[in-house]
């Protein structure tokens, strides 16, 4: 049920250090404001709650269907984003991460990371209609490609990328990579970007030959997990556990920042529109980082730092609304049973 958001104010963030004010010469590339804009004031809008045990993962979300996928181990809920209510809740998962949605196909690809396979879901009926084996293991991350149409599955534990034909329902070959992946992006015209979580690093694939083809490395950063891609800038935003957010050059590796954020994010997204990237973090907030140009310089800040909730992680963001949709729960940590599950919802207006 729909209940009232805590009283929760726009916190104003420190400024970010030096190093967040990093800049490079933006020539050529699509105009952005002269000085930093006001940005909408966020809170959060909304809070309901689901319950139920287990932990979670990835959040995907169908923005025309209203629909929110959350992978909580062994279940995928699936969550109405206008009403907050549970629509269903799909079984027979083993430690789902995360939900790659194919919206024209109806079909939604689940992540097993104790299964080593991918369930393949209806998105209308919320009902499982078969499985599609992976030769690598603890396929985690797992994104849709849209020049190919395949499913990419980030391989946790073999340190390689499954490459999926969701047509023929099977694997078609894997990726190798020199670290274990986390989050990938990909532009659509045959480029694959993906954290390696354990030594710090950006791996750049093509997708036309399965090859890697570089990797870069995002120092300081410890731990990049979530990443998020700015099209039309060329620009790759890696959230990191230590508090960092590195603005990677999409064409050459080069660091254009590196900006404090919140400790322990697991995802980030990119608001094209709004020229934001919001980092959602587990020590419970949300950062708001503005993109920006000054005196002919593309710049970064920390506009805004928004209280949510401990544990609150993973998100998935409205781009038509700007709505942010996050999960967290009231009491949540490594060997304790999960209580008060919850979908929290920040607006921006």
């Amino acid at each position: 049920m729909k209940t009232p958001a805590f009283a929760l104010l726009l916190a104003a963030a420190a400024p970010a250090m030096a190093a967040a004010q990093a800049a490079v010469s933006h020539h050529g590339l699509p105009p952005m404001p002269l000085a930093p804009p006001a940005i909408p004031t966020y809170a959060v809008t909304a809070q309901h709650a689901l319950g139920g045990v287990g932990g979670w993962d990835y959040l995907s979300l169908d923005p025309a269907a209203h629909h929110l996928f959350i992978a909580r181990d062994d279940r995928v809920m699936v969550v109405d984003t206008t009403s907050g209510k549970l629509l269903a809740e799909i079984p027979g998962m083993q430690h789902a991460h995360g939900v790659a949605l194919i919206p024209m196909g109806h079909r939604g690809y689940v992540s097993n990371g104790h299964g080593d396979n991918i369930t393949v879901i209806d998105t209308d009926t919320f009902k499982v209609t078969g499985h599609i084996a992976v030769s690598g293991k603890d396929p985690d991350a797992i994104i849709v490609d849209a020049a190919s149409g395949h499913v990419l599955a980030m391989n946790g534990h073999s340190n390689n990328i499954s490459v999926i034909d969701p047509v023929a329902g099977r694997e078609l070959t894997t990726i190798a990579l020199p670290s274990n992946p986390e989050f990938a992006v990909s532009d659509g015209k045959g480029n694959l970007w993906v954290n390696l979580e354990d030594s710090a690093q950006l791996a750049h694939i093509d997708l036309n030959t399965n090859k890697l083809l570089q990797t870069w490395s995002l120092a300081p950063c410890e731990g990049p997990t979530g990443l998020a891609f700015d099209a039309g800038m060329q620009r790759l935003f890696s959230v990191c556990a230590n508090g960092m957010l590195i603005v990677t050059d999409a064409t050459n590796g080069h660091h254009v920042a590196e900006i404090a954020i919140g400790k322990r994010p697991d995802a980030v997204a990119w608001d094209a529109e709004r020229k934001l990237v919001l980092s959602s973090n587990g020590e419970g907030t949300l950062s708001v980082v503005q993109q920006y140009a000054q005196h002919g310089k593309e710049r970064y800040r920390v506009a805004a730092t928004v209280p949510t909730l401990k544990s609150a992680r993973t998100l998935a963001l409205d781009a038509d609304t700007h709505e942010v949709f996050l999960v967290g729960a009231q009491k949540a940590g490594k060997g304790m049973p999960v209580e008060g599950f919850e979908v929290l919802v920040v607006g921006g207006k």
